[in-house]
C-alpha cells in the first residue's frame, strides 16, 4: 500500500469537507464544487505517485574500478525507484563492454574510453572521471615520479629503486590482468601498451593495494576511489592525485568512467531511468563520496 503523506492527507481531508459543507447547502454549486475538490484530490494523488512506479531488473557488469560509484548510485537510485533492482557483476571492463555487445547485459561498465572498433555496436556515457593513482609502499622514500620515470620503470629499462630518489632495492612492478580498465588507461597513458614487465598481475584493483602495501619494494596503480591509507600515493610530475587535478587535468594519469549501452537496443524504462538518474546532478554527490569525480553538476 502507497504511503500516505501528511500533504496528500491534508488535502484529501480539505476536499472533504469542502463537499460536506456544501453539500448540505444543496443545489448545482455544490456538485461543482464537489466536483472540483475530488479532481483537485486526484491531481494531487498523480503527483504523490509520479516518482516509484518502476519495477524490474537493470543489469550492469564490467569495471571492478567503479564498484564504489555503482554502489552509491545503486542506494541512490532504490530512494527514487524503490521497485527497481540493479545488479552488478564486477568482471573487468572488458567483459562489461562486450555485455553490452552482446545484449546479455543492460549497461556495460568501462573504466576506460570506447575503442573506434567498439563504437560500431555501443554506446559510451561518462558519467565520472576517477585518476588512477601510482601507489607504493608506505615505507617508501620515494614521493614523486615523472611519466617518463614510470614508463622506463614499468619497462624495465629503471629496475632499482635509487635511480628515482628511493633505496637500494630492485623495483617490484604490480599490475592488473589483460583486459583490465586500469591496466588499459595506465598503460595508454604511459605509453607502455603491453611492454610492462609485470612480476605480479592481478585480477582487482584490492589485490594490487594489498600487494603493495605487503612489499617495500612495489610500485601498483588503482583507482583513486579504492586508495585508501594502506598505501602511499606518489604525485606525478608534482601533481596529486585528487578530485580537483583530475577535474581541471593537471593529473595526468586519469580516466573516464563509462556507461556503455548497445545501439540496437531500446533500453528499458528502468535501464533509461537509472542512466539518467546517474547523469543528473542529482548523482553529484553520491559519485564524490565514492571517490571519484562528477561530470554533471
Amino acid at each position: 500500500m502507497k504511503k500516505i503523506t501528511r500533504r496528500s492527507f491534508i488535502t484529501v481531508c480539505g476536499a472533504a469537507a469542502a463537499a460536506m459543507a456544501l453539500t448540505a447547502c444543496g443545489g448545482a454549486a455544490s456538485s461543482t464544487v464537489a466536483s472540483s475538490a475530488a479532481e483537485s484530490t486526484s491531481s494531487s494523488a498523480a503527483a504523490e505517485t509520479a516518482a516509484g512506479t518502476l519495477s524490474g531488473n537493470v543489469a550492469t557488469g564490467g569495471s571492478t574500478s567503479m564498484k564504489n560509484v555503482i554502489a552509491a548510485l545503486t542506494e541512490g537510485f532504490a530512494e527514487v525507484e524503490p521497485g527497481v533492482t540493479v545488479s552488478y557483476d564486477p568482471t573487468g571492463s572488458g567483459a562489461g563492454i562486450t555485455g553490452a555487445t552482446d545484449k546479455t547485459l543492460d549497461i556495460g561498465l568501462s573504466s576506460r574510453a570506447l575503442k573506434d572498433d567498439e563504437k560500431n555496436d555501443v554506446d559510451g556515457t561518462t558519467v565520472a572521471l576517477d585518476g588512477i593513482a601510482i601507489v607504493v609502499n608506505k615505507a617508501s622514500k620515494v614521493v614523486d615520479l615523472t611519466v617518463d620515470q614510470l614508463k622506463q620503470m614499468f619497462t624495465g629499462e629503471i629496475t632499482n629503486w635509487k635511480d628515482v630518489g628511493g633505496d637500494d632495492g630492485e623495483i617490484v612492478l604490480v599490475g592488473r590482468e589483460a583486459g583490465s580498465g586500469t591496466r588499459d588507461g595506465f598503460e595508454s597513458i604511459v605509453d607502455v601498451k603491453d611492454s610492462c614487465k609485470y612480476a605480479q598481475e592481478l585480477t582487482a584493483t584490492g589485490a594490487v593495494i594489498s600487494a603493495v602495501e605487503a612489499n617495500p619494494l612495489a610500485v601498483g596503480y588503482a583507482s583513486l576511489s579504492a586508495v585508501g591509507d594502506t598505501v602511499a600515493m606518489v604525485t606525478v610530475e608534482g601533481v596529486e592525485c585528487s578530485e580537483d587535478t583530475v577535474k581541471d587535468g593537471s593529473y595526468k594519469i586519469q580516466r573516464p568512467f563509462v556507461f556503455v549501452t548497445n545501439k540496437s537496443v531500446t533500453l528499458s524504462e528502468q535501464a533509461q531511468a537509472f542512466v539518467d538518474f546517474a547523469t543528473s546532478k542529482d548523482a553529484a554527490d553520491l559519485i564524490r563520496t565514492a571517490g571519484a569525480v562528477p561530470v554533471n553538476e
